[in-house]
C-alpha cells in the first residue's frame, strides 16, 4: 500500500509538471539593453520611494509613469517583456547582473562625488580656521 501511494504521488507530480506554459514573444518586445536601462531606473525609483515616499506622494509624482514616458513604452509592454525574459532564468539573470553592474557604477560615482565634496568642505574649513587663529595682534611701536 505504501509503495502504491508513493507511486501515485510521483505520477501526479510528473503529470502536473509537464504542461509548463511559457509566455509567447510579444510583438513589441523591449530589447535587452533597453530593459536593463528600464529596470535600473525602476530600482532607483523604488529606492527613492523608500527614502522619501511622502514627498513623492504630496508632489503627485508618478515614478512608474515617468519611467514609461521617458523610454517611450507603456506598462503592458513592460509587463509582457518582463514576463518573457523572466521565463528564461539564464537570460533574466544576465539582465539582472547588468542592472547590478550599472547600479554599482552609479553608487561608485556618487561616492566619489561625496568624497570630492567632503574634501572641498574640509579645505574651506582649514582656510577659515587659519584666518581665525591669529596669535596676537601686532603691537604698534607707539604703544
Amino acid at each position: 500500500m505504501k509503495h502504491s501511494l508513493i507511486f501515485i504521488i510521483f505520477v501526479l507530480i510528473f503529470i502536473g509538471c509537464q504542461d509548463v506554459n511559457y509566455p509567447e514573444k510579444p510583438k513589441n518586445l523591449i530589447a535587452k539593453d533597453k530593459m536593463v536601462e528600464i529596470l535600473t531606473e525602476t530600482y532607483l525609483g523604488n529606492a527613492a520611494r523608500s527614502v522619501d515616499n511622502k514627498s513623492i506622494i504630496t508632489k503627485g509624482i508618478k515614478l512608474d509613469s515617468l519611467i514609461y514616458k521617458n523610454f517611450g513604452i507603456d506598462s503592458l509592454q513592460f509587463a509582457k517583456s518582463n514576463a518573457f525574459y523572466a521565463a528564461d532564468v539564464n537570460v533574466y539573470m544576465e539582465i539582472v547582473q547588468k542592472v547590478e553592474e550599472r547600479l554599482n557604477s552609479i553608487s561608485q560615482k556618487m561616492d566619489s562625488i561625496e568624497d570630492i565634496d567632503r574634501a572641498r568642505k574640509d579645505s574651506i574649513l582649514q582656510k577659515l580656521k587659519g584666518k581665525t587663529e591669529n596669535p596676537a595682534p601686532k603691537k604698534d611701536s607707539l604703544i
